[in-house]
């Protein structure tokens, strides 16, 4: 309980601040008269949050890596409860109630820019509700502790462990800056620079400035919830869909390579980096090839082609999930192409999910050794990657976490068979949920959501997306026996 305590009065503060963001939905719901219902959450969790924080003062001291760990895991399972009351409280009011397990699906769908749905009828909810999943999205895009990080001082605890415990990809102890909070803070501007940027382009390209602010959310976090239920597809404009484009392809990158190109005042050297280009090679021709599978044998008009497979390819493999037709009555090749690059294809510091590029360049790498050192087994032959020598320990980091990943793949894809469900969309689901994608195939595809599901399938979804966002090994470390000895 003593390494709890300081873990719950920093959450306390985190609840305090993102209960204070549900002023946003509130101010939009004055004119529906919905405002109350947003009231009573943000009040209960503001007030929740400061006994946390000042009952538990005493407790304030530097974090230690295992309490990283654990209020990230803390955080990633009870804010979702905080962010699921609002839509709760909502769709009662407005005689369109949900279960406790739809909310809270929604919320952890939210927070861990997923992009899956159990709601319908998008289209008719209230703005405030679609505001607020969406601006979830946004929140969960950098990461709520990064934010903490960057603009809470008064934390008084030390910003390394929760940025490193937070950051995506296995080289997080990289700094930019000489304090954690100067990154932080150095991130999150890149990241308002790119979503006012974002706002502006779907604005000036024909949205209305809600549809604009709310996509924007959805676009920058790589999240992809819409406020319609025909997604992306509902406003059919060439345009917008080539500026959702270039945006998904820039959160896809490593923001602090942004952040150091903003320092230098320069972008000479960014394309040196090997994750960029691959990240970039990946999703650009992936869609190219796409494109061209869908004109060769999809019987499609080569503009329209390019246009279908650029924009979906670079969404589903993003992890953003927009969808502007129901690409599985394409050539089967093709949505398992997108599903299966929606693992690799975006960067180490970017908003997306899966495992990251970085880790496969590290896992080609050290492939390549191996093959040599059957030729020449006593050479030595160092991983390397952008100039520098991979440490061992990374290479048995990244190996470890892969062997997790396949395992929880198989492990919950094999639990949704087991409660009923048919393999493929068992198995898409799961993909779809670890790495925060969205939608699957089969039962869960773009034309459908994830409320045909049962309850417990719902559930065993919505621990994949904490377990992806989470990537994995944080979670499961706090099973292990020796994280909790002294």
């Amino acid at each position: 309980m003593k390494d709890l305590f300081p873990v719950l009065r920093v959450f306390g503060i985190l609840l305090t601040f993102f209960s204070a963001s549900l002023l946003l939905p509130m101010a939009v719901a004055w004119q529906e008269r919905l405002s109350w219902a947003y009231a009573w959450p943000m009040g209960l969790g503001m007030v929740l949050g400061f006994l946390l924080w000042r009952g538990l003062k005493r407790y304030r001291q530097e974090l230690q890596p295992r309490h990283g760990v654990m209020l990230v895991t803390l955080t990633w399972v009870l804010l979702p409860l905080a962010a699921s009351l609002p839509l709760l409280s909502v769709m009662h009011a407005i005689g369109r109630p949900i279960t406790f397990t739809h909310a809270y699906f929604e919320a952890v769908s939210g927070l861990t820019t997923t992009g899956a749905t159990v709601m319908t009828s998008l289209d008719t909810l209230p703005l405030s509700v679609n505001m607020w999943r969406t601006f979830l999205q946004w929140l969960g895009g950098m990461g709520i502790l990064v934010l903490a990080v960057a603009v809470l001082p008064l934390l008084g605890v030390g910003g390394a462990q929760l940025f490193r415990a937070e950051a995506a990809g296995p080289l997080k102890d990289t700094k930019l800056t000489p304090r954690m909070t100067e990154t932080a803070k150095g991130l999150w501007g890149v990241y308002a620079i790119l979503s006012l940027g974002c706002s502006f382009g779907y604005w000036a390209g024909g949205m209305s400035l809600p549809d604009a602010v709310m996509h924007m959310f959805t676009t920058v976090s790589l999240g992809g919830l819409s406020s319609y239920d025909a997604s992306f597809g509902h406003f059919q404009s060439p345009l917008l869909e080539s500026i959702a484009i270039f945006f998904m392809l820039v959160a896809s990158c490593n923001f602090a390579l942004y952040f150091i190109a903003l320092r230098k005042g320069s972008l000479r050297g960014m394309w040196q980096n090997p994750e960029l280009r691959a990240t970039l090679g990946v999703l650009v021709g992936g869609g190219l090839f796409s494109s061209f599978l869908l004109w060769a044998q999809g019987g499609l008009q080569p503009l329209f082609a390019l246009r279908l497979g650029m924009f979906h390819l670079i969404s589903v493999a993003s992890t953003t999930g927009y969808a502007t037709v129901d690409y599985l009555g394409w050539p089967a090749f093709v949505p398992v192409f997108m599903l299966l690059l929606s693992g690799v294809a975006t960067s180490a510091g970017s908003t997306g999910g899966g495992i990251k590029m970085v880790r496969m360049l590290i896992l080609l790498k050290q492939a390549r050794r191996e093959m040599r050192r059957l030729v020449h087994p006593n050479a030595v032959q160092p991983v390397t990657l952008g100039g520098g020598v991979v440490d061992n320990r990374v290479i048995f980091a990244v190996l470890a976490y892969m062997l997790v990943y396949g395992g929880t793949i198989i492990g919950l894809s094999l639990v949704l068979m087991l409660s009923g469900l048919e393999p493929v969309t068992a198995f898409s689901a799961v993909i779809a949920s670890v790495n925060c994608m969205g939608p699957g195939l089969g039962a869960v595809g773009p034309a459908s959501n994830f409320g045909v599901l049962t309850d417990f399938q719902v559930w065993v979804c919505t621990l994949a997306m904490v377990l992806g966002r989470l990537e994995l090994l944080s979670f499961i470390a706090l099973l292990t026996p020796s994280f909790w000895r002294r």
